[in-house]
């Protein structure tokens, strides 16, 4: 068993993986420190008249423990063999970052059903505050370069245990399932294929991509797999709270907060603490949105018990829905970029540094308030401002 899980949580696994789908690392200089004779030779540079076949871009190198280092990485290359794969895997990435959960999660709560995307932003909302914390608190470093080839720079600072894209893969639409499934006519069948098949994708995309051992991924679907199975019997009375209690807005303003201000500590840093703390206040401001809704009558609950008959996709029913989601999307846009200056430029003021000084923004106090309002406002913003505007519009 220690055996099988060394070998789950080694890079070889995952360069192997990469080989297969057609991703190999080209060392520049031979006389470089080698993974293993087997990496060795894989890793080569191998001259081919296919010039379409081996296509290279700069990769940048961290140490092998997952981290960025202070200083200069050596400059490596990569080939790829396999287009289709590579731009699937790299589709299938985004489905773990903020512009998936900015487009979707709206589109969902504006033109699916606003009962199912707030199950969904709460699940999500724990689950990726779970993983993201669970990675500074175990510190396991994400698989080293060589063997493996990275293709994401942004979050190579992070650490890799457990996998977070595995784990929104696995809330988001599996939480969608149990919401639907009882709630809408549907084949439940395929609703679980297409689940399965979103996750598997998704899961597989952070093994192509070099960010995550397999062991890391299992982990994630188990851990995230366990969490909304556990939590799936209170989600009505979750929501109940939210909807009715007096006291739902204060907790989730001072909740999403203080798990925000007393994340794990840092033994450097990394863009993990901001993105948890734009996950957790825009479920917050989300919770917040959706008692202003409840108490306001501003979202109309159907009459009619369920479950409900899913509505044929006329052309008029998609040029509304179209239209919800551009004004939407665009209203949200203009938010965030109008919010995240102003609360920028206050928080600065009120730490005594310059908004235009990167390593500022870095430090605790500034980095956690200044996007805790951020996300804060546009959580009520998408949920309970722009559905208003789209009944004011006749959408």
């Amino acid at each position: 068993m220690v055996d099988l899980l060394n070998k789950l949580r080694g890079p070889e696994m995952v360069a192997q993986f990469q080989r297969l789908c057609g991703l190999s690392l080209l060392l520049e200089d031979k006389s470089a420190p080698r993974y293993s004779p087997e990496a060795d030779r894989q890793a080569q540079p191998v001259p081919t008249p296919r010039a379409h076949a081996a296509w290279r871009r700069d990769h940048v190198n961290t140490e092998s423990n997952g981290t960025v280092s202070g200083a200069p990485a050596p400059q490596k290359k990569y080939k790829i063999e396999n287009y289709y794969l590579y731009y699937l895997f790299l589709f299938a990435a985004t489905l773990g970052q903020e512009v998936f959960y900015i487009t979707f999660l709206p589109f969902c709560y504006w033109n699916i059903d606003p009962y199912i995307a707030r199950r969904v932003i709460n699940i999500w909302a724990i689950v990726m505050y779970i993983g993201q914390a669970s990675k500074d608190v175990l510190k396991w470093p994400r698989p080293p370069s060589p063997p493996v080839v990275k293709l994401e720079v942004r979050v190579d600072a992070e650490y890799g245990m457990p996998s977070t894209h595995a784990m929104a893969a696995t809330a988001i639409p599996f939480t969608f399932l149990l919401a639907t499934m009882n709630r809408y006519k549907y084949p439940c069948e395929l609703g679980l294929l297409l689940a399965l098949a979103i996750c598997t994708l998704v899961s597989l995309s952070r093994i192509y991509t070099g960010m995550h051992t397999v062991l890391d991924v299992l982990c994630g679907v188990a851990i995230t797999a366990l969490l909304v199975a556990g939590s799936y019997p209170f989600w009505d009375a979750i929501e109940t709270f939210q909807m009715k209690n007096s006291f739902a807005p204060l907790l989730a303003l001072s909740l999403s907060f203080l798990v925000s201000i007393y994340y794990p500590e840092l033994d450097h840093w990394s863009t993990a603490r901001g993105d948890t703390t734009n996950i957790v206040s825009a479920g917050g401001g989300a919770a917040l949105a959706t008692w202003i809704n409840h108490q306001w009558g501003l979202i109309p609950e159907p009459l009619s018990a369920p479950p409900y008959e899913i509505p044929s996709l006329s052309t008029g029913l998609i040029c509304r829905m179209g239209a919800r989601f551009a004004v939407g999307i665009v209203i949200v846009f203009f938010a965030r970029q109008v919010i995240k200056s102003v609360a920028l430029a206050l928080v600065c003021r009120l730490a005594g540094v310059s908004p235009g000084d990167q390593d500022a923004r870095k430090l605790l106090r500034v980095e956690v308030p200044y996007k805790y309002i951020t996300y804060i406002c546009l959580g009520v913003v998408g949920l309970a401002v722009c559905p208003a505007v789209h009944r004011y519009l006749s959408l």
